[in-house]
């Protein structure tokens, strides 16, 4: 746990360089940070903030209906292999989700939450971020 955290430590205080960025084969960016003996491969990947939309007075068989539509959606990306994680907030503010996008560009990421029933309804709105994670990395 405490190598994480230095890791993590160690990453937010370096900066990402264009020259060291790398593309790979399927059009994800990418760089090498070598901590010690161990190398990282540092990929991009995009956050997204789901948050409460401007429609939010649908009734229950609506309102429903829309998230199990959203949920679909969501399992849609998962199988394609675009989505690596999601879920809902714990608490019960204008923050409601956040998902964690596997696509090489922020215009993908567009695409996929752009498609979204949830979002299409404005019932969810959206952020979408940037985000360097280790290649591997996972919760525990």
């Amino acid at each position: 746990m405490k190598k994480h955290l230095l890791f993590l430590l160690i990453f937010l205080s370096i900066s990402v360089k264009a020259q060291e960025l790398q593309v790979d084969e399927n059009g994800f960016e990418t760089f090498q940070y070598q901590e010690g003996d161990t190398t990282f491969t540092m990929k991009k990947y995009f956050l997204v903030f789901l948050k409460s939309g401007s429609q939010r007075s649908q009734d229950q068989a609506e309102a429903q209906k829309i998230q199990a539509a959203h949920l679909a959606h969501m399992d849609s990306l998962a199988q394609a292999g675009q989505l690596d994680i999601a879920g809902p907030m714990g608490d019960d503010t204008e923050l409601r989700g956040i998902v964690i996008l596997r696509v090489p560009s922020l215009e993908d990421a567009e695409r996929c939450v752009k498609a979204d029933p949830a979002v299409k309804a404005n019932r969810l709105s959206y952020e979408i971020h940037p985000w360097w994670a280790a290649v591997g990395s996972k919760l525990r």
